[in-house]
């Protein structure tokens, strides 16, 4: 048997006594340390409501994909940052003013409530290029869309190609980000060949993001999607203008459930999974009520046949279940009053912005998550956790 064969077993039993051999416990939410644990989480809170959330970190892609990521976001989250990363690049206000109005067109035509398209406010993002003047930066602030400025370095991820290939260079740049207060948000990976790709975050708060912060002290900074125990103690050591994003695959999974017993490519991402230690430091602070950690599913959309290759895609695709999957990470550990301030809270506070109102609310039912979504062009989308058990859901 296999976790997901345990746990489909457990809940499609409630109610009746279920013998497991104690050989597979340890197979029972991989998340849990101890069987205590997932009585914590069975027992406890079984309805939650919070605030609406938002996603300070989501890939919508452009075009047809549009028409699966932006129904798909704006049903869980009122505000999302969207990331620029796109084939042309988001490169100036202009652009990234034409690119909302291509989502908010696609929202238009969704078959989601009048609730919840009237709620929907993508935020949107530049990315930060050798080329990029202070002069974009002052027009970005003036446009009143525009939320952030994106960090990536030449290389480190999807569409980085036209990513910063000497930070020397962005003095200018960092120096207008300052003079009007819009964050830096960084991919913080270094990108040298010879450096392994389980050290590169750690190299990156070493060499790079110490420099920026002491050469700009009151920059605003979000480290997104951290993986190491490394990136939550450099956040915790930094002042009030430094915060990080979480997502909900570095919370629930380690690089074993990527390697262990075959590659599992849906849980491929970058940054990559790191070690279980690390894992458990991510889900502490997380779970910690400390406002400097805050949702970004970083949910980065690939079609199927893009991830099961030879050379696959890096992203894992959450948008849809993102509230089930960190409701689920939360409550493994006991901490599930924890995902308000998380969720809903920090990060609105970190930006500057008003907490929404409106709320949602989350259940201790069991829910499946769906084996794929169809994509554009034919192709199917699948997600991460695809056709396992969530213990929660979001209340209809």
């Amino acid at each position: 048997m296999n976790y997901v064969q345990i746990s489909s077993l457990i809940f499609s039993q409630v109610g009746k006594s279920v013998m497991i051999d104690p050989q597979y416990y340890s197979l029972l939410f991989p998340l849990f340390d101890d069987i205590e644990r997932f009585d914590t989480m069975t027992d406890s809170i079984r309805e939650l409501t919070i605030l609406q959330p938002d996603d300070w970190h989501i890939h919508l892609r452009d075009d047809l994909a549009l028409s699966t990521t932006v129904p798909h976001a704006a049903s869980s989250f009122n505000r999302v940052i969207c990331m620029p990363n796109l084939v042309p690049p988001v490169k100036n206000a202009q652009e990234a003013i034409a690119y909302r109005a291509r989502i908010m067109e696609q929202l238009k035509s969704s078959n989601l409530s009048l609730e919840r398209k009237s709620a929907f406010d993508p935020r949107m993002t530049l990315y930060l290029t050798d080329n990029t003047t202070a002069q974009d930066i002052e027009l970005a602030a003036q446009s009143g869309i525009v939320q952030a400025v994106k960090l990536y370095p030449a290389g480190a991820t999807t569409n980085s190609a036209d990513g910063v290939t000497n930070i020397n260079a962005c003095v200018d740049v960092f120096e207008a980000l300052e003079k009007y207060n819009l964050p830096l948000l960084i991919h913080g990976e270094v990108t040298q060949d010879h450096i392994d790709i389980f050290d590169r975050e750690k190299r990156f708060l070493d060499e790079v993001l110490a420099q920026i912060i002491v050469k700009f002290p009151t920059l605003k900074i979000v480290v997104e999607h951290i993986t190491t125990s490394d990136a939550a103690d450099f956040v915790l050591s930094q002042g009030n203008h430094v915060a990080a994003t979480i997502t909900p695959q570095h919370l629930m999974f380690n690089r074993n459930h990527l390697l262990v017993g075959g590659i599992k490519p849906h849980f491929y991402c970058l940054p990559i999974l790191k070690r279980e230690s690390h894992q458990k430091v991510l889900l502490d602070v997380a779970t910690s009520g400390n406002p400097k950690f805050f949702l970004g599913t970083d949910s980065a959309p690939h079609a199927t046949d893009k991830k099961e290759a030879a050379c696959g895609c890096a992203g894992c695709y959450s948008a849809a279940t993102a509230l089930p999957l960190y409701a689920t990470a939360f409550d493994s550990v006991g901490k599930i009053d924890k995902l308000e301030g998380f969720a809903s809270r920090f990060g609105a506070q970190f930006y500057g912005l008003p907490l929404n109102e409106s709320t949602i609310t989350l259940v201790n039912t069991p829910m499946q998550v769906p084996t794929d979504y169809p994509y554009f062009d034919g192709a199917s989308l699948t997600p991460l956790m695809a056709g396992e058990t969530l213990p929660w859901s979001i209340k209809a």
